[in-house]
């Protein structure tokens, strides 16, 4: 799989009992899995990421309601993806910016993360990532 962002379609079973989704590391995306977590009760109004990751990479589902995920690359380049069927979702590389906003009521927002935690690789000022994309990623 390429190292772009990206929107992802995950294979969708079920029955009369209802529907199942798989997701799996390194076969549905392109690393494993080291950690989850997901975001909700946010209000319709706030906005949530804010930064890029130096290493980690996301793949981002909204396994219930919506939202939507701004992306920027630091070269002038972003696009605007919503996140609104439990069965897609959107690969987002390292060295992105990511601002995640408009959640419904509802929403759900799954986050599996290429990475463990480490609040060193965050950058969390867009100058900053700006200025380090324009150095060729590095610090």
């Amino acid at each position: 799989m390429e190292k772009a962002v990206q929107m992802l379609e995950f294979q969708e079973k079920g029955d009369k009992r209802g529907r199942l989704v798989i997701v799996e590391g390194m076969k549905d995306i392109p690393f494993d899995v080291k950690r989850i977590f997901y975001i909700y009760g946010t209000q319709k109004d706030v906005v949530r990421g804010q930064h890029a990751n130096l290493r980690s990479e996301f793949v981002l589902i909204n396994v219930a309601g919506k939202s939507k995920v701004r992306v920027k690359d630091g070269k002038g380049n972003e696009g605007i993806f919503s996140l609104n069927r439990p069965h897609t979702g959107i690969y987002l590389p390292n060295m992105v910016w990511k601002d995640m906003y408009d959640f419904s009521e509802d929403s759900v927002l799954l986050v599996l993360a290429s990475e463990h935690y480490d609040a060193e690789e965050y950058i969390r000022d867009y100058d900053k990532f700006v200025e380090i994309v324009s150095r060729g990623g590095h610090i």
